[in-house]
């Protein structure tokens, strides 16, 4: 057989080849098998060097005509083939629009959100307003005005994420508050010489361990009175209210001593743990109660700070968290959970 006879018999076979193709994959099997770099066609252009002079004009000829031959069959195969396919996926996502909508799962508020909500209908109800204070501080707000100077050991109760390239001198420094407490200083700077009572609603943070029951930063609900002839009494009075309102009449909690530097005296309000029920667990620390709030009477020297004459003013001052208290209040044993971003935890509330 001629080389002219075995160059029309390709011909024939790619022709006969490229109709049956169905599928883009088979069309690209077919390309790379006669017209790609290594294909039958391409080989044969290398052959003309090897024919008697005569013929390689005549067959160098041939051989370029059946490659723009099958070059042209094929692009027209592919639109081919591309349009069934296109109809084949059409017909199988075809949308019945005479069917039911798809219901949307409506969004909901947070659980912290949800409980701050509720703190602050609570508060309301015993007269509080809410005031709201920066996130980023000054270190003498967060600090050195709340009785806590520099050399203050007190200091080391609070790992403090601190701003860089801010003010050099003592006081001036800025950060991450560690506490809701500054926005006391803030409240009483700016309604002195009035009573007061706020809540100071804000997210607090801490460059500490994560564990079940603390967060590097979480939400915390601080309280102010200030006013003539406020006792300790009307502090743990308020506290009492708040957690029968919160958890119910029959929830069980205590006051007990402490120590905050911008209180004196300090107590802090403990409830019940639900998880062990007295028995002890990783949540309580294994004491059987859960740590809601540190309170106290506001110190003298806050009171000076903030332009009020502790002669003659007096107030109290308490810092409930957020999450804390709503762990106990919908059984959430694990306080990692409200920031974990977890749609099944989320979800539940």
């Amino acid at each position: 057989m001629s080389s002219f006879d075995e160059l029309e018999q390709i011909r024939e076979q790619a022709l006969a080849e490229l109709a049956d193709a169905r599928t883009t994959a088979a069309l690209e099997s077919w390309e790379d098998r006669y017209l790609g770099r290594k294909g039958e066609i391409t080989q044969r252009a290398r052959l003309v060097g090897q024919l008697p002079q005569e013929d390689r004009p005549a067959y160098g000829q041939r051989v370029n005509e059946i490659k723009r031959l099958l070059g042209q069959a094929f692009e027209a195969r592919a639109e081919e083939i591309k349009r069934t396919e296109l109809a084949t996926q059409l017909s199988a996502e075809a949308i019945d629009v005479t069917l039911p909508g798809r219901p949307v799962i409506p969004g909901h508020l947070h659980l912290t959100t949800q409980a701050l909500r509720e703190l602050y209908a609570i508060f309301g109800k015993m007269g509080f307003e809410v005031y709201e204070a920066p996130d980023v501080e000054l270190e003498a707000y967060n600090f050195d005005l709340l009785n806590i100077p520099e050399y203050h050991p007190a200091r080391d109760m609070w790992d403090t994420f601190w701003v860089k390239d801010t003010g050099e001198e003592s006081g001036d420094r800025r950060l991450l508050r560690t506490h809701t407490s500054p926005g006391q200083m803030r409240a009483m700077r700016e309604r002195c010489p009035e009573p007061i009572r706020v809540i100071l609603p804000g997210k607090c943070y801490r460059y500490e361990q994560i564990t079940v029951r603390s967060e590097h930063q979480f939400y915390q609900l601080e309280g102010l009175a200030v006013g003539k002839g406020i006792t300790m009494t009307d502090l743990i009075g308020t506290l009492t209210q708040f957690a029968r309102l919160f958890y119910g009449p029959d929830k069980a909690v205590r006051v007990r001593s402490s120590y905050f530097p911008f209180t004196e005296p300090s107590v802090e309000l403990d409830a019940a743990c639900i998880f062990c029920h007295g028995a002890g667990c990783a949540v309580c620390k294994y004491t059987g109660w859960l740590e809601l709030a540190g309170a106290g009477m506001v110190h003298p020297v806050v009171l000076a700070n903030g332009g009020y004459d502790p002669d003659v003013w007096s107030g109290f001052a308490f810092g409930p968290g957020v999450e804390r208290p709503a762990m106990l209040r919908y059984s959430v044993e694990d306080i990692r959970l409200f920031y974990g971003n977890d749609l099944r935890f989320l979800r539940r509330f």
